[in-house]
């Protein structure tokens, strides 16, 4: 019977049921999703590893049938990174990567889809002139990490001369077994804990409040036939018939919804993680676990919401002022949840691990707590809400008689705004943990370009001085420098560069070019002083045990040597050994010193840094230019932090997508009585702003409970990981201010619908 008034109702019951299956459907399709993840991430990690070419800590292969040399030739392009290799191979079974049918030619380049779209648009522009080769194939599916990847692979002739691991290197194989990673340290596993119960409790809520769709009718409806003579246990089992037809479309419209924007991933690129459709392949045991527990949550919910029609049939119809919802019962599941996160504070990376359970839930209660507290927060201060404007007072008193609807409505809000508060405060409070500042100067130099030995670094800097955007290039020559040709027992290292370039790294007492300085004051700097020895013959370039370099020059300290003291150089660090100016170095040493370019760029110069990457494309082809950040954070933390980015962007389109077919299912509701207010000669303008009210005043109290919990969370989180409690104030209304806007427009979504509605049709009763 129940199943029959959901789907044999008329048209009432099939708007019901269909907006029923529709919200459970959007939480469905985002569980699916939740379950998809993991193996797609996974996915994405052995294709990576499948392709990975490092060399690292390996020795020189020689050129055999079977081997390649590559060159790692990644770039940047508009704050996106671009993977790029160059290759050429060294016989007839040289290792093809992956994704490739064939090398490409020299001057050929095979490219990833979205990569060739780039090239292809206007916005490509600088990047063609980065890349002087043309299109001769794509790169498949198994060679790219995501759909949305800029990844290419171009072919050369004598990348031999260039070997210089690991950014040019001889490898005869693709891949290899994966290095073991570090385990997880206690702190980041809390921080994955917490964003997963954070980011799938609104997904629940949303989902309990859509089985709720269309209640009020259905209680009259329920009441009634409680009325002519059902007992309380067939009340029940019609009204779980009818929520489970709605759920079990929902998850049939859930399934869709998953297999259309499982189609529509591939298109799509989140904080710079994108997947191919064919990565997000539910777990079939976890998938199996959303097809029971979603039916079964829905006829939970629903017998639970069912007390006071059973109880007292005659309320509901009549439709009187419910009885006052009490308050100490639904302080319960916060306080468990604190007593539950207590025993764990002041442990972490020093004092062991976390329980797991106890730390799920912990968070799942007190989250738990705001969908019970709310309900009787907003019938407390909307009880005393009364003297206003028209519009202000059909709103509030609207929400004296249904209370418990619109707080059902922000559920899933207060919710994912709690959770988001915590965990901003958790991110803030232990990011320092996980975050070392790279000493880099950026008021100085924003852009580093290495140069290969034999590059003549005065016409590289010309090149880079004329460049577009650039306002100050220092260039540096390095070599070592020892007091025997082989094996020496001292040695320090010598830079090379004009006057400008050397008053960056050392304080000077005069400088003109043919002068030598011996740097003092640098820190662990302690063969310098002994070397620098007038007179002294010293080996530029000395060989090591086990090298074959063969390229020492001997130097003698002039008599002339000048002293200097030592200064932070742009990188943050302090040089020591010998300054050379470059009229000073005999130029047999040439050979022995690698050049370096830092860079100054002028920020008011629209795409300044591509014109830098472009230009050291062009001096430097095998080398990658590297733009400097003032800090660098661990790769687990960031990743975590990206999920969570991921998810809450998920999450929050399901808010608004879900609060819009809640507010028209309201609406839906109450179209007789918009009606009615209209025929008597209410305008038009205080229906819309009172249906604005109903659900500002809620929202807004909502706010204010999650903000509440969401900073009790969040300080409990920062005792457990012994890190001090701050708030970021900022952070914490850009959170509330989020929630609100998301609001605010299903709101003004929600208007032509409610004109619509105001129609003297919607008098008529069948």
């Amino acid at each position: 019977m129940g199943a029959r008034f959901a789907f044999t109702g008329g048209r009432e019951g099939w708007v019901r049921v269909l907006l029923t299956a529709v919200g459970v459907g959007l939480g469905v399709a985002l569980l699916l999703l939740t379950t998809a993840l993991p193996d797609a991430l996974a996915e994405r990690s052995a294709r990576d590893d499948a392709r990975a070419d490092h060399t690292y800590g390996q020795k020189q292969k020689p050129r055999v049938d079977d081997t390649l040399v590559i060159a790692d030739v990644n770039t940047e392009y508009h704050g996106k990174d671009v993977r790029g290799r160059v290759m050429e191979p060294e016989g007839t079974r040289a290792p093809l990567p992956p994704g490739l049918k064939e090398f490409p030619e020299p001057g050929g380049m095979v490219v990833s889809p979205a990569l060739g779209k780039l090239l292809a648009s206007d916005g490509g522009r600088l990047l063609r002139e980065r890349l002087p080769y043309r299109i001769v194939g794509t790169i498949g599916e198994n060679g790219l990490v995501g759909s949305q990847e800029l990844a290419y692979y171009a072919g050369a002739r004598g990348l031999a001369a260039h070997i210089s691991p690991p950014e040019v290197a001889r490898i005869d194989s693709f891949g290899g077994p994966r290095p073991a990673s570090e385990p997880w340290d206690p702190v980041l596993l809390l921080l994955v804990l917490v964003v997963f119960v954070a980011l799938l409790m609104p997904v629940g809520v949303f989902i309990a409040a859509a089985v709720r769709f269309g209640g009020e009718r259905r209680d009259r409806r329920l009441a009634a036939l409680r009325l002519v003579g059902s007992d309380s246990g067939m009340t029940r089992r019609i009204a779980a018939g009818e929520a489970l037809a709605g759920a079990l479309l929902g998850l049939l419209l859930g399934t869709g919804f998953f297999l259309i924007g499982r189609q529509l991933a591939a298109r799509a690129e989140i904080f710079g993680v994108s997947v191919f459709s064919s990565d997000l392949n539910p777990a079939p045991a976890l998938a199996l676990l959303v097809a029971v527990a979603v039916p079964a949550a829905a006829v939970l919910v629903t017998l639970l919401a069912l007390r006071g029609v059973v109880i007292e049939p005659l309320g509901v119809v009549r439709t009187a002022k419910p009885a006052r919802r009490r308050l100490w019962w639904r302080l319960l599941p916060p306080l468990a949840g604190l007593a539950m996160l207590y025993p764990m504070i002041g442990k972490g990376n020093d004092r062991g691990n976390f329980n797991q359970y106890l730390v799920v839930g912990g968070v799942l209660f007190l989250l738990v707590g705001i969908t019970a507290l709310l309900p009787w927060v907003v019938e407390t201060v909307v009880a005393r809400l009364n003297a206003g404007g028209p519009s202000w007072q059909l709103a509030v008193r609207r929400l004296q008689l249904s209370s418990g609807t619109a707080a059902r409505m922000v559920n899933g809000v207060a919710v994912a705004v709690a959770g988001a508060i915590a965990l901003q405060m958790l991110f803030s409070g232990v990011e320092g943990d996980y975050t070392e500042s790279t000493r880099h100067d950026l008021t100085r130099a924003q852009v580093q370009v290495s140069l290969p030995s034999g590059t003549p670094v005065d016409s590289a800097a010309r090149q880079m001085r004329a460049t577009k955007g650039v306002r100050q290039v220092m260039a540096f020559s390095g070599a070592s420098l020892g007091d025997r040709r082989k094996d020496p027992g001292l040695s320090t290292e010598v830079t090379v560069g004009d006057c400008a370039a050397l008053r960056e790294v050392a304080t000077l007492p005069s400088c003109h070019e043919g002068d030598v300085f011996a740097v003092r004051g640098a820190e662990y700097d302690t063969d310098t002083p002994k070397l620098a020895t007038p007179g002294r013959t010293l080996y530029f370039d000395p060989s090591y045990s086990g090298s074959t370099k063969g390229a020492e020059f001997a130097w003698s300290v002039p008599r002339t040597l000048k002293r200097a003291r030592t200064r932070e150089d742009p990188t943050g660090a302090e040089r020591g050994g010998f300054l050379i100016t470059r009229g000073a170095l005999p130029a047999k040493a040439a050979p022995a010193f690698d050049g370096r370019l830092f860079i100054a760029v002028d920020r008011s110069v629209p795409d300044a840094r591509e014109y830098v990457w472009n230009t050291a494309a062009r001096i430097a082809p095998y080398s990658t230019p590297t733009t400097w950040v003032a800090s660098e954070q661990s790769g687990r933390f960031t990743s975590i932090r990206t999920g969570l980015f991921v998810g809450a962007t998920c999450v929050l389109a399901l808010i608004g997508v879900s609060l819009l077919v809640s507010q028209l299912e309201q609406l839906r509701e109450r179209k007789k009585l918009l009606s009615s207010l209209v025929a008597f000669g209410t305008r038009r303008r205080t229906l819309s702003l009172s249906v604005l009210w109903q659900t500002a005043i809620p929202i807004a109290l909502g706010l204010l409970l999650a903000s509440a919990v969401g900073l009790t969370l969040g300080a409990v989180l920062l005792k457990m990981v012994g890190a001090t409690v701050s708030v970021d104030w900022a952070s914490l209304l850009a959170m509330t201010g989020s929630g609100a806007a998301v609001v605010l427009v299903v709101t003004a979504l929600s208007l032509p619908p409610l004109l619509r509605l105001m129609r003297p049709d919607g008098l008529r009763t069948e």
